[in-house]
């Protein structure tokens, strides 16, 4: 089942207000609740705005700019070649707005014993080369491998940077041992009671009711905790922006969200959500 959030308030679109057209916004899983709040900050400034804001995962959202049911798509990756040669022949353009960034921590269960692991180690892992925790410094058990689905931009990001180690000729795949769970709240959840499983999702989703790990970089020995100090200074390195889709420029109602989502209000709305403000 998809995460669905759906919040409701007016928003004219540079029309009449009184004619109540509604605003919708599709994506990404990962920032469904940053823009939820956006939403709300929103249109206590424009009390006559309906926004809908509904996830669903980056893929859902470009699909939904691509067939024009939603003015802006949430995404925590870029546009491929083939969602822009797709957009292309409906005489549509993405364009691109980063509105804030995020790093994917790497959960366990709080009462596993491993609290960092290499890029190597990570990616050998999710490829099933590394099947038992012992191998790693944890106890003789399986690992169990969680994955977002692959319309996920958190699922694409982590494959293109971890599992294909930046290389975009890289063919690498998950292992299909890999549970493909449908949304990050799934794998938080799974996490939460299965003291053998491990899987990534946004920085936001870490509280002390698991636990998240430190990873090194490809060539360095320095683990490194994913906090918003260090995905900033960019020593995290699952690291990446955080996008707002459009077709073409904006019209006046996207174009102000979108400056909302920007402002000095809206990147600290970014900070409270446990997301790194591309603004002070």
């Amino acid at each position: 089942m998809f995460l669905l959030v759906l919040f409701f308030a007016s928003c004219s679109r540079g029309q009449d207000a009184s004619s109540g057209v509604a605003m919708q916004i599709k994506g990404s899983d990962t920032i469904v609740n940053l823009v939820q709040v956006w939403a709300e900050e929103y249109v206590k400034l424009h009390n006559e705005c309906n926004i809908g804001v509904t996830g669903g995962g980056s893929g859902t959202g470009f699909a939904a700019l691509l067939n024009s049911t939603c003015d802006i798509a949430m995404a925590s990756r870029q546009a491929e070649d083939r969602e822009i040669e797709l957009a292309k022949a409906k005489n549509i353009e993405y364009k691109e707005f980063i509105v804030g960034l995020d790093g994917l921590a790497v959960l366990v269960n709080k009462n596993n014993p491993v609290n960092h692991l290499t890029m190597n180690q990570l990616r050998d892992i999710f490829m099933a080369k590394i099947t038992n925790w012992k191998e790693v410094g944890g106890e003789d058990r399986k690992i169990v491998i969680l994955s977002r689905e692959s319309n996920s931009g958190t699922h694409m990001f982590f494959k293109e940077h971890v599992i294909r180690h930046g290389d975009k000729n890289n063919k690498d795949e998950f292992s299909p041992s890999s549970l493909l769970m449908p949304s990050s709240q799934a794998i938080f959840d799974e996490i939460y009671q299965n003291p053998h499983a491990l899987g990534y999702v946004g920085m936001g989703f870490i509280n002390n009711n698991v636990k998240a790990l430190s990873i090194s970089n490809w060539n360095s020995a320095v683990f490194v905790y994913p906090s918003l100090e260090n995905v900033k200074s960019g020593m995290y390195p699952i690291s990446r922006p955080l996008f707002l889709y459009t077709n073409g420029q904006p019209d006046k109602t996207a174009k102000d969200f979108i400056d909302f989502s920007l402002s000095e209000r809206g990147q600290k709305i970014v900070a409270e959500t446990d997301f790194v403000p591309i603004r002070k």
